[in-house]
């Protein structure tokens, strides 16, 4: 008797789910909108992971897992329920994101584009439109259709904005744009376009229009997402103290878990940036005790654990966070880490371990040059970081983030005079970044620009002197190396003069030569002065 109930009750929910519920994914956090004239579903999984993301709060994953197997059932007796079809694709999108498995997005495409085929015009139709939808990245487009929504007739935007925050998830941030820009088109009120644009505008370093629609979102919204996505915002600014008070409120207005550990992680990286360790962890720390298997934050804690010289529970942390999230950027962050403690086989597995996971993203529609580069460029072939952010470049992924690595890739290529006006761009605008700052300096003292390398390189140290493990002792080494200014001061101090036309060393150790395009670059031994730079302490 308990068991007909129980599954009674299954049936009542899934029937609300179907026909009470319509769904959006917004960066990446899938958001649920329940009819208010139907009275709510009775709690179960699927029930908490709509009430969680309902807030703009990812959920929890065996929740999201148990609502995909939901819609999936549904879908398989009712083919033609457009809404559900866009639950079953956003699900997707937030389960693949949640896990860092994108195996999951080719099926959210076929999902998200089987949507658009039984919900859109028929005159909009074409005899491509099918439930297998268009497959993995742009496979399976129709020529008779808009895959980027530019018809007269307004399409759902729930499918297209589920099309948008997947285009995001792999990192094709101009796809992204156009559907967010589609939606904004057709329905300007539609608040959940605009964290869309927002993540699209920043990935493709187009910083003003992400401002733009970040004051659109808050004239529609003021809640503890939005408050985290401005301080974000402001942080790609330069605006390091109106980000943590952003960050503050946000965390003060959350009302759900995943809200208040998402608002304290970010702020935890915000004290990271700034040099303050300490505040950091306490931050990372924070968003663990809230949602313990938050794992941006375990990576985070990992890191401020590494620059306060506490490297065994920093490795530990980073495994942790690897086991729940196997992001390839954690994986070369501890690489890095076991370099510097000269664990030489420790970093190659982890350097292997992200090769593979790149490829499998890579086969799944994911875009990972920007994360390949970095590694290319510092532990493999430089040469082929340069041809991989080139490409980037070229298909104007032009943030901070590519404009700093397509830079870095050049100097350690042997191409220092190309770089610099990458690095340029990479520091000249936006967050103070010590990474940035540093690659810059390294850059110009490849060029002989001593006045402006030693300018740089000892502001990386102190915006944040623990910024890595393995390039602080390098940069010290390179500020030792860059002495004290000639008497007078020097001549050009902030690098915007005319760079000197020849490159002059007074002895092969005074600067970095430049890596030769078969090899990648290594700093040479400095010599030390007579009076060397204070180190600071790693505590």
């Amino acid at each position: 008797m308990n068991v007909m109930k129980a599954e009674q009750t299954r049936q009542i929910r899934r029937a609300a789910l179907a026909a009470g519920v319509g769904a959006v994914l917004v960066a990446g956090v899938l958001v649920f909108v329940p009819d208010p004239d139907r009275e709510a579903a009775a709690p179960g999984p699927e029930a908490r992971a709509m009430a969680a993301v309902g807030a703009g709060a990812p959920a929890a994953p065996r929740d999201l897992a148990a609502l995909i197997r939901d819609r999936e059932t549904w879908v398989r007796a009712h083919p033609d329920d457009g809404a559900a079809w866009a639950v079953l694709g956003s699900a997707y999108v937030q389960h693949g994101v949640g896990l860092a498995d994108p195996a999951y997005y080719p099926k959210a495409e076929r999902a998200l584009r089987r949507s658009l085929a039984v919900t859109e015009p028929a005159a909009g139709r074409s005899s491509g439109d099918g439930e297998s939808g268009g497959g993995g990245g742009d496979g399976g487009t129709g020529k008779g259709r808009d895959d980027d929504g530019k018809t007269g007739a307004a399409r759902d935007p729930a499918a297209l904005l589920g099309l948008g925050a997947l285009a995001n998830a792999r990192h094709d941030y101009a796809a992204a744009k156009r559907w967010g820009e589609t939606v904004r088109a057709q329905h300007p009120g539609q608040w959940a376009a605009y964290p869309v644009l927002i993540t699209a505008y920043s990935g493709l370093g187009e910083y003003a229009a992400a401002g733009r629609a970040l004051s659109k979102l808050k004239d529609l919204r003021t809640d503890s997402p939005v408050l985290t996505r401005a301080a974000e915002v402001y942080r790609d600014k330069g605006w390091r103290e109106d980000a943590a008070a952003k960050a503050t409120e946000a965390v003060a207005s959350a009302t759900t878990p995943a809200e208040k550990a998402r608002a304290l992680h970010t702020l935890g990286e915000l004290a990271w940036e700034r040099g303050e360790p300490t505040e950091a962890l306490g931050h990372f720390d924070a968003a663990l005790a809230v949602t313990r298997d938050h794992a941006a934050s375990l990576a985070g804690r990992a890191r401020t654990l590494a620059s306060l010289g506490r490297t065994d529970e920093a490795s530990r942390g980073y495994q942790a966070a690897l086991r729940k999230l196997p992001r390839p950027e954690y994986a070369l962050e501890l690489g890095e880490l076991y370099d510097s403690m000269g664990l030489d086989g420790d970093a190659r597995t982890q350097y292997e371990a992200l090769r593979e996971r790149t490829v499998a993203s890579q086969g799944n529609g994911v875009n990972e040059e920007l994360v390949l580069a970095r590694f290319e460029a510092d532990h493999g072939d430089p040469q082929a970081a340069v041809l991989r952010m080139k490409s980037e470049w070229g298909q104007l992924h032009r943030s901070m983030e590519a404009a700093d690595a397509l830079g870095w890739a050049l100097f350690r290529a042997g191409q220092a005079k190309e770089a610099l006006k990458y690095a340029k761009r990479a520091t000249n605008q936006g967050p103070r970044s010590a990474l940035f700052s540093y690659h810059r300096g390294e850059i110009e003292r490849a060029l002989g620009m001593q006045g402006p390398a030693r300018r740089h390189i000892g502001e990386a140290l102190r915006v944040n002197p623990h910024f890595s493990p393995l390039l602080v002792p390098t940069a010290l080494d390179a500020l030792e190396a860059l002495g004290e200014p000639a008497d007078g001061g020097p001549a050009d101090v902030d690098g915007t003069g005319p760079e000197p036309p020849t490159l002059t060393r007074k002895s092969p150790a005074a600067t970095t030569a430049p890596a030769s395009p078969s090899a990648p670059a290594s700093p040479a031994t400095p010599a030390v002065p007579s009076e060397p730079v204070v180190r600071p302490s790693p505590s």
